[in-house]
């Protein structure tokens, strides 16, 4: 199903009847990786799955968007659906985008689920710092007479060999997305978190975040969170251990079946 905001064709799915719960996928991925989820889920609520914006079959964003514009959307998002008070399930940069909405909204969110959730900042490298520097300087070399002229060309090879997969992978407007997301660190939001939060991570296998520095920071930060670290497991872990992941959350949610 399509729905149009402020201009942009969103790609979203909808099924089942009850309290509303919302799936908000990871950066580069799509609401298909939710489908086994989403069904377990659909016989007990209404759960509504979306594209962000220049993921899946969504439109990209017209200009580079930070945490807070996604948070903006998904408020338009959820009056166009008329969804409220949601249990919000967030994997990776979904869960940048509902620990945000969480904390704007902290009485209108149910309950909350973060996979293998992004948000507390990194402890970077010196390979990091080097790379960070090494672009600095290259970027004022070039700025040079006669070198300015290739200083886009030479640039745009840079950002390829140092960038991440992600990076690389993805359109200029979401390459500038992308650098102005993953910069952004949310721990000042968690204190004011009141929904009932579960965290579930993939323990030592999750090698696309911290995955139990970042667990334990959140656990401690938001007021009312409770941690499920499931071994032999990584960043994908509710695709990996489908069965133990979806018990978990079918316990949490218990009190909530067929609540409207």
């Amino acid at each position: 199903m399509f729905i149009e905001i402020d201009q942009l064709k969103i790609n979203y799915q909808q099924t089942g009847e009850g309290r509303p719960v919302v799936l908000l996928h990871g950066w580069g991925t799509s609401l298909d990786l939710f489908e086994d989820l989403q069904n377990a889920l659909a016989s007990n609520f209404q759960v509504t799955s979306l594209d962000f914006p220049g993921f899946g079959q969504s439109d990209e964003p017209p200009e580079s968007w930070d945490v807070g514009q996604y948070t903006d959307f998904l408020e338009k998002f959820f009056n166009k659906l008329n969804i409220n008070n949601p249990i919000l399930l967030g994997h990776s940069f979904g869960g940048r985008v509902s620990i945000k909405y969480a904390d704007r909204h902290q009485e209108g969110v149910h309950k909350i689920i973060l996979i293998g959730s992004a948000g507390v900042k990194p402890k970077r490298k010196m390979d990091y710092y080097l790379k960070v520097y090494t672009y600095k300087a290259m970027k004022k070399v070039l700025s040079l007479p006669i070198l300015n002229r290739y200083k886009d060309d030479i640039i745009g090879q840079y950002r390829g060999r140092a960038g991440s997969a992600d990076y690389q992978n993805a359109s200029r407007v979401m390459q500038q997305t992308l650098s102005k997301v993953v910069n952004e660190d949310l721990q000042h939001h968690m204190p004011n978190i009141k929904a009932p939060t579960l965290l579930i991570w993939g323990g030592e296998n999750d090698t696309s975040t911290p995955p139990v520095h970042d667990a334990k920071v959140m656990e401690d930060l938001i007021p009312n969170a409770g941690l499920a670290l499931i071994q032999n497991a990584g960043h994908y872990v509710f695709l990996e251990q489908k069965r133990r992941v979806a018990i978990i959350i079918d316990t949490f949610l218990e009190e909530d079946k067929g609540a409207v």
